[in-house]
């Protein structure tokens, strides 16, 4: 049995670095440290989204719906927005707010309501059937989730989720140029 270091345990190779190494080989002098970031955060990215796609199947909910209704349930009692800021805090645009408001109101999840400030606008609420189903998704998604990333220590998350989000917030402030 080896003997504890204290020194944290290097992952095993993931292929990344083989990639990084052959093109050093094949253009020397190429800048390459990007490649053990990028690579790793994109391959991260596809295992993830199927995943959350599988996951969203076998809950019966699609990532579009539980996103909207995620993001009423997330704004609080009376659990209502205006179609704007729905497309502002899911990241999408008015269109796309306004295909997912009108198949979750389809299907019962939501109702759009007449803004009782001013009567002409329209503010889009969560109904007791779309609160029963973000619930029960949240129940069975965030849990799951949290699974994944058993492999980080709960220090390691942390250090994670700092450095993505100066990673976010600066790809965000370079695409807005």
């Amino acid at each position: 049995m080896a003997e504890s270091t204290g020194a944290p345990e290097k992952p095993s190779s993931d292929g990344v670095d083989a990639i990084a190494e052959a093109w050093l080989r094949e253009r020397p002098g190429t800048p390459v440290s990007s490649i053990g970031v990028i690579t790793r955060i994109w391959w991260t990215a596809k295992l993830l989204d199927e995943d959350r796609r599988e996951t969203m199947l076998r809950l019966g909910m699609d990532s579009a719906t539980l996103d909207l209704l995620a993001t009423l349930r997330r704004a609080g009692p009376p659990y209502r927005l205006p179609p704007g800021e729905l497309a502002k805090r899911a990241l999408v645009s008015a269109g796309a707010i306004s295909q997912r408001v009108a198949r979750a109101e389809r299907d019962g999840l939501v109702r759009r309501l007449r803004s009782p400030e001013d009567g002409r606008g329209v503010l889009v609420e969560l109904t007791e059937k779309g609160h029963t189903e973000v619930e029960r998704v949240v129940d069975g998604l965030l849990p799951h989730e949290e699974e994944l990333l058993s492999g980080l220590s709960p220090e390691q998350r942390g250090q994670l989720g700092d450095l993505l989000r100066i990673l976010l917030a600066d790809l965000t402030r370079r695409s807005r140029r």
